[in-house]
């Protein structure tokens, strides 16, 4: 909620200062300056998420993968089975909990989690990460909103600009 108050609050801000000059300039944005501040407060979102996956990792005391994207994953326990690939259909028994540790689905509770990777049946963040994986594999990952629900949250349980934590296990990848 925060991130969006300053979002709103910088474009408000932008609208109301721009919009003081003339009639025409009141009906018209500056696209250009627009484009910039609302660089400047994505800029300060990621380094704030950065931050806040950085404080988890250190609070935890996990010792992650980053790739390049920004996801992050550790390799809890090493399955024995073959490695996942793109075009598989995966099954995983998971928990998936926001940043701060609150739960807020499980395989316990709304079944396995089904998808074919790279099929954007899933968050992108998972379709990343199955082909680092082997089946068998339990994993503890950390998707940046960016990899997760985004800007718009899932309209259900997790709101906007969320960063999730997933812990995995790959049960089968045919």
């Amino acid at each position: 909620m925060r991130k969006m108050t300053i979002l709103l609050f910088l474009y408000v801000a932008f609208a109301c200062s721009n919009g003081q000059n003339n009639e025409t300039t009141a009906k018209t944005v500056d696209n250009k300056a627009l484009g910039q501040s609302l660089e400047k407060a994505n800029r300060y979102l990621i380094a704030e998420e950065e931050e806040e996956i950085e404080n988890y990792v250190r609070r935890h005391k996990l010792d992650m993968i980053k790739t390049g994207t920004g996801l992050r994953y550790q390799i809890m326990k090493h399955g024995d089975g073959k490695q996942v690939e793109h075009g598989q259909l995966v099954t995983l028994q998971y928990d998936l909990l926001t940043i701060t540790d609150d739960l807020v689905y499980s395989s316990k509770t709304d079944g396995e989690k089904r998808f074919v990777v790279g099929n954007g049946e899933a968050e992108s963040g998972l379709h990343e990460l199955m082909p680092l994986l082997h089946v068998g594999d339990v994993v503890k990952a950390i998707l940046p909103s960016h990899l997760a629900y985004g800007l718009t949250g899932d309209q259900r349980q997790i709101t906007q600009y969320n960063t999730l934590v997933y812990n995995i296990k790959v049960i089968s990848a045919e």
